[in-house]
C-alpha cells in the first residue's frame, strides 16, 4: 500500500519535470527569437502554456498578457476608426 503511494508520487514528479524542461525549452527559444528572426509572439505563449499545466506562476502570466493583448487590441482599434493619411478629408 504505501508503495503505491510512492510510484503516484514519483510518477506526479516526473511528469511535473518533463513539463517544466519542455517548457522552458519553448520558453527559452521564443525569448532568442525575440532577437533572431522568427516567430517569438508565438513561440513564447506556447512555452507558458505548456508551464501553465503544471505552474500557478505560468497561468498568472499568461492572464495578464491575455488582458494585455485584449487592452492593446482596444487601444489599436479605437486610434484606427480615425481616419488619417494622404486621402482622409480635412474639415476646414
Amino acid at each position: 500500500m504505501w508503495m503505491d503511494h510512492f510510484v503516484v508520487e514519483g510518477v506526479r514528479a516526473a511528469r511535473r519535470l518533463v513539463i517544466a524542461v519542455v517548457g522552458l525549452t519553448v520558453l527559452v527559444v521564443g525569448l532568442a527569437l525575440l532577437v533572431l528572426p522568427g516567430p517569438a509572439f508565438i513561440v513564447i505563449p506556447i512555452g507558458l502554456g505548456i508551464l501553465a499545466i503544471e505552474f500557478e506562476w505560468a497561468r498568472r502570466l499568461m492572464g495578464r498578457a491575455r488582458q494585455f493583448y485584449r487592452d492593446s487590441l482596444a487601444r489599436g482599434g479605437s486610434k484606427s476608426s480615425t481616419p488619417s493619411g494622404p486621402d482622409s478629408e480635412d474639415p476646414v
